[in-house]
């Protein structure tokens, strides 16, 4: 006999597929990952549980006046100012999303289609820094617009990305002359 005719005398059928157990692995994987996902999203409401104390969030007053800088981009959360990975969720600051910025006389207008709109008056800034990283989300150096700004008895750091990055040095220039010209203002009261 030839030795291709030994080869092929040799071979046996495939297995047959034993679907009975493929099934239950895919359902029990898709048990797995709807046990995480459950865990994490009781996780993030535990987490907004425990801020609770934080005060509602400051609305846009009736007349702001104009607008000395605008800007169209993302909103990627807030954290506890200092500790970049400590994410603050309560009142939908830990909620991603697009947003448009308004600084004006009265403060800071943050827009967010989709999540909660918030204000800053111009007396609860006090930081603005470029940055490269807020709970998650890290860029290159710079990357990231970030304003510290007190809530309550809290310091939070808010971070911000423009659609055109070039914007945030004149965003932290006027931020910092707004602080800095409404702190001495402050101190001669």
């Amino acid at each position: 006999m030839t030795p291709v005719l030994l080869l092929a005398a040799e071979k046996e059928s495939a297995q047959v597929t034993d679907w009975a157990a493929r099934i239950g692995w895919v359902v029990g994987l898709a048990l797995f990952v709807a046990l995480v996902y459950w865990l994490m999203r009781e996780g993030w409401k535990w987490r907004g549980t425990l801020q609770g104390d934080l005060p509602e969030l400051p609305t846009t007053p009736d007349a702001p006046g104009p607008a000395r800088l605008t800007m169209s981009g993302r909103y990627h959360g807030s954290t506890t100012a200092g500790q970049w990975l400590d994410r603050i969720v309560a009142h939908g600051l830990g909620t991603r999303s697009r947003a448009e910025l308004a600084l004006t006389d009265a403060g800071l207008d943050v827009v967010r289609p989709g999540a909660e709109d918030f204000f800053v008056p111009v007396a609860a800034l006090r930081e603005a820094r470029l940055d490269k990283g807020i709970a998650g989300k890290v860029l290159t150096e710079g990357g990231l617009l970030v304003v510290t700004w007190e809530h309550g008895d809290r310091l939070i750091d808010s971070g911000f990305r423009s659609d055109h990055a070039a914007e945030h040095h004149e965003w932290v220039a006027a931020l910092t002359s707004m602080i800095e010209t409404h702190s001495k203002e402050g101190a001669e009261r």
